[in-house]
């Protein structure tokens, strides 16, 4: 029953979640603490800023501790499948749509009615888990010490770290107590992490035999270590297929990366578009699963971590400084999604609707998304 609950919650949110990591968050919390209580919103919130924590598509890997929080093993399986598989079946589609007419169909209408909504959606849930995660005036001081740092063009990885660092040094613990050993703890996290992430790189170094072997490759070891935006995978997407092993061209990239944005689910599905384009249907399964099979890795060894974590007080602190800047970086992105979605008076109402539906009536994220999407084919 769990796990038939699972696969339902992410299949609808893998087919209706458009705008990014920060839209999926968002529309996660609504699914899994507030409509089904499945976390509470701290142990949401500490899931978020694990995910930071590790290379990969963050939206991705949070999907896959809820699936092992609900329904262990197999619901970390199911969860992660079931969010990914929509996105990647309707790119393939779009895919095969590109290389038989040579451009992209039209969604610019589509999007114009959707991102808006999206913008109500995250601004919420940005309000709901900071009120969780903002526990004393010293990590309020680190969220907007983060969102300043992220502003000057700071790494988001750097921030993440010196936030936790700050607030687990402003933890004090007293000699021989618990928190002596949150180093251990953390550092074993660490070890465990970067284990496969080397062995990533070796393998990838000597695939040279031809076939789809080289493509898993490439996606493989692009999953095992990118960390931040999909402007981040941008770069290394042109590195390795447009400059090194030129497989695509400059257009076919930002095509594909194009393919990413808008369609719902996962970014990190333009590997199915790329893959496609390489070697047809069976290159884009091959670079699909090199991309997110990481994630699921990394998620197995993290995951079983985090409560311990939690109870020890220097540990417990770093990951409360992890997690305020998470929603920090969470709000910056926010900030430019909006000026990019709010752009005349019908998108600012579509915003303002979607906000009183959801905060005041609770009306679903996902029925919001469709309205907004028929709302932006009649009026884009």
């Amino acid at each position: 029953m769990a796990l038939t609950e699972v696969a339902r919650v992410f299949l609808k949110l893998g087919v209706t979640a458009f705008g990014g990591p920060a839209a999926h968050v968002a529309m996660m919390e609504e699914e899994v603490v507030r409509r089904r209580a499945w976390l509470s919103r701290e142990e949401f919130v500490d899931f978020v800023g694990a995910t930071n924590l590790i290379p990969g598509p963050n939206s991705t890997e949070l999907a896959i501790h809820i699936g092992f929080v609900r329904a262990g093993w197999p619901g970390l399986l199911v969860a992660g499948a079931c969010f990914i598989l929509p996105a990647a079946i309707i790119v393939g589609i779009l895919a095969a749509a590109y290389v038989r007419f040579g451009a992209l169909p039209e969604a610019t209408r589509l999007l114009y009615g959707v991102k808006p909504v999206v913008i109500a959606v995250v601004l919420q849930a940005l309000w709901r888990l900071g009120r969780t995660a903002v526990k004393s005036l010293r990590l309020a001081a680190i969220g907007v010490a983060s969102v300043i740092a992220v502003a000057f063009g700071i790494s988001e990885l750097i921030v993440l770290a010196i936030a936790g660092a700050v607030a687990a040094i402003a933890a004090t613990p007293k000699a021989g107590d618990e928190g002596g050993r949150a180093p251990v703890m953390v550092g074993g996290l660490v070890s465990k992490l970067t284990a496969p992430v080397t062995g990533v790189s070796v393998a990838v170094g000597g695939a040279a035999v031809a076939g789809l072997w080289p493509l898993f490759a490439v996606f493989l070891k692009i999953g095992a270590v990118l960390f931040g935006s999909g402007y981040v995978l941008l770069a290394f997407l042109r590195t390795d297929l447009v400059e090194r092993l030129h497989w695509i061209s400059e257009r076919q990239l930002l095509d594909a990366v194009a393919v990413g944005q808008i369609t719902p689910g996962p970014v990190f599905t333009t590997a199915t578009f790329v893959g496609y384009l390489v070697a047809g249907a069976p290159g884009a399964a091959v670079a699909t699963l090199g991309i997110f099979l990481p994630a699921f890795l990394f998620v197995a060894l993290s995951g079983p971590l985090i409560p311990r974590i939690r109870r020890s007080p220097t540990a417990a602190a770093l990951l409360d400084g992890v997690n305020v800047a998470s929603l920090a970086l969470m709000g910056v992105v926010t900030w430019v999604l909006l000026r990019s979605a709010i752009i005349d008076a019908p998108t600012t109402i579509i915003a303002c609707l979607s906000a009183l539906l959801l905060m005041r009536y609770k009306v679903n994220s996902a029925w919001l998304v469709l309205a907004g999407g028929i709302s932006g084919l009649l009026l884009g």
